[in-house]
């Protein structure tokens, strides 16, 4: 097993050198939205996740290098909200279905530009301690916020009211999902933990512990993540409102003018 040491903690120097980064290209991913195709960054995107994927596999086989054969934690499968975005990035880079790609890119907008931030700011114990996971954890989740900072300020894809329906749906159902693996993959410790629904990311946050129980932690986490997709997707909300109150004022001056 490899000494562990801290390459920096949270909100150091380095920490916050990682997270201006990240706003930095943000800002250059704005100006330079225009120049680049949905479908070529999707593939550029799905290159990043599996070149990441690989190294993170490689690194854990050299952490453990006194295991025969090596070794995968369970835990580092491909069920975490952030990691399950490589699936999702296959999908829409090899699938001919429309609807499917709009509703798979729908899911992605708050959960890549969310999901990745918060794994940003709130970076794992493995990422602070080992070189190649370090590299591997904050280029795959830089890119990830990066991709959902596009989808969110280009022109490409025109996102509406129904695709935030759609979304919160899905979020429903991927956060059944993890409460099954989670049961599934219980080894009895808390390191199994998949979109965190079991325990919080890390302790001593604010509404988002378990300081009154499981139940009304889940809750929150529920409350939590219908408003920030609600928030990201604020836009397309407040469109189909005004589009609502313009189509039934239309209806009624119809039926005025019927009338007259």
């Amino acid at each position: 097993m490899l000494d562990r040491y801290e390459i920096f903690t949270s909100f150091d120097i380095v920490h916050i050198i990682i997270i201006v980064l990240t706003l930095g290209l943000c800002v250059l991913t704005f100006f330079f939205k225009d120049k680049i195709k949905l479908d070529k960054f999707v593939l550029i995107m799905f290159i990043i996740g599996l070149v990441t994927e690989v190294i993170k596999l490689v690194s854990y086989t050299i952490i453990n290098e006194d295991r025969l054969g090596g070794y995968l934690p369970k835990t580092d499968l491909p069920f975490h909200l952030c990691s399950i975005q490589i699936i999702f990035f296959a999908i829409v880079n090899f699938s001919k279905n429309e609807k499917l790609r709009k509703m798979i890119l729908g899911f992605m907008l708050p959960t890549c530009l969310i999901g990745g931030f918060a794994a940003i700011l709130l970076p794992t114990y493995s990422s602070k301690t080992f070189p190649l996971i370090f590299v591997q954890y904050f280029t795959y989740h830089i890119a990830i916020v990066l991709f959902a900072f596009y989808l969110l300020t280009s022109k490409e894809v025109k996102f509406t009211f129904k695709d935030y329906i759609n979304t919160l749906k899905m979020l429903g159902v991927v956060g059944l999902f993890a409460l099954y693996i989670n049961s599934i993959l219980y080894d009895g410790t808390p390191s199994v933990n998949f979109m965190y629904v079991i325990n919080p990311p890390v302790d001593n946050l604010p509404i988002l512990n378990k300081d009154h129980g499981w139940l009304v932690y889940i809750i929150s986490y529920g409350l939590v993540a219908v408003l920030a997709v609600t928030l990201v997707y604020i836009k397309p909300i407040i469109e189909a409102i005004k589009a609502k109150i313009k189509g039934k004022k239309e209806t009624e001056e119809i039926k005025e003018n019927e009338t007259v």
